[in-house]
């Protein structure tokens, strides 16, 4: 396995699916009341310049729930705020933990920390790319729907991060992915490519929302605009409006699909408060499993 987690396609299917495999045996045994040690004595970083309030918890919780210790450091916190070089920051860094976890926005901040850090580096979200959720949500259709690559999965909304980790996860695992955005705001045209290319499944790419949902299995969706990008919001709501998961979308999938959604969810946007809150709408099941995707990940890197 690779030392850093810094997007899905540093890894084959086989090392992808023992995150999996992984994460369903630490949840199973741990609803077992079984208390983990499998990183005890050991202490992971968090370096988070964009704040969140799942991803923190669900990594800190999960690394408590292995018998490790966290040192949670916001973006104020760090030397990154007076531009101390990356490949300092790592060196140092290294002396002091066992692992980094880094919440970021440039792919370049992570990838030059894998460089120099002789410890492991696991991107917890960059603007380019979000593996760690990615693994939590095939985890989570794995456990509703079964079988992955079976699986038609509908991307709605903004080609952003989230949609280029799953254009990797569908070329790894390979299901059939169509993403759905307005013009002008596709997904990375360098990673699809290479998905393509280089990959197993089956990805479309088009503007029609009711195309990409019919028949799914699966929807995916995410905030319009993501942090960083306030200032688009109210053109992004305008842009966006016919890319909202609701009654009407949902009745074009497969009776019983399942709707995905990262957390957190503007209402009445890109989600309606009806679907978000109805029967096939398993968001806080997929928020959970990042407790144990990231129980998986930092056992797995760390151990």
């Amino acid at each position: 396995m690779a030392k850093h987690l810094l997007s899905l396609w540093n890894f084959d299917r086989p090392a992808l699916q023992a995150y999996i495999d992984l994460a369903l045996r630490l949840k199973k045994e741990s609803k077992a009341g079984v208390r983990h040690q499998l990183l005890a004595g050991r202490v992971v970083g968090l370096i988070f310049e964009k704040p969140s309030t799942r991803t923190r918890v669900s990594f800190e919780a999960a690394m408590y729930g292995l018998g490790g210790q966290v040192i949670y450091l916001s973006g104020r916190d760090t030397q990154l705020a007076r531009n101390e070089p990356l490949k300092d920051m790592a060196r140092v860094m290294d002396r002091y933990v066992d692992g980094l976890v880094v919440r970021t926005y440039g792919q370049e901040v992570v990838e030059e920390l894998g460089r120099y850090s002789q410890v492991p580096v696991i991107n917890a979200l960059t603007d380019l790319h979000h593996p760690c959720q990615i693994l939590s949500d095939v985890l989570t259709v794995i456990e509703k729907r079964g079988e992955i690559a079976n699986q038609k999965i509908a991307w709605v909304g903004d080609g952003n991060n989230m949609a280029n980790s799953w254009i990797q996860a569908a070329g790894r695992f390979g299901f059939h992915l169509t993403l759905a955005c307005p013009p002008g705001y596709e997904p990375n045209a360098q990673i699809l490519a290479e998905a393509r290319q280089n990959g197993t499944g089956t990805i479309e790419l088009t503007s029609d929302p009711v195309a990409a949902v019919k028949n799914a299995d699966v929807i995916n969706c995410d905030v319009w605009a993501s942090m960083g990008q306030e200032s688009e919001q109210e053109a992004r709501l305008q842009i966006f409006q016919a890319y909202q998961v609701n009654d009407a979308l949902l009745a074009q999938a497969k009776p019983g699909a399942i709707v995905l959604h990262c957390l957190p969810a503007h209402r009445g946007e890109e989600i309606t408060d009806e679907v978000l809150e109805g029967p096939q709408c398993v968001a806080f099941d997929q928020a959970e499993n990042k407790l144990h995707i990231h129980k998986a990940i930092l056992a797995s890197h760390l151990g």
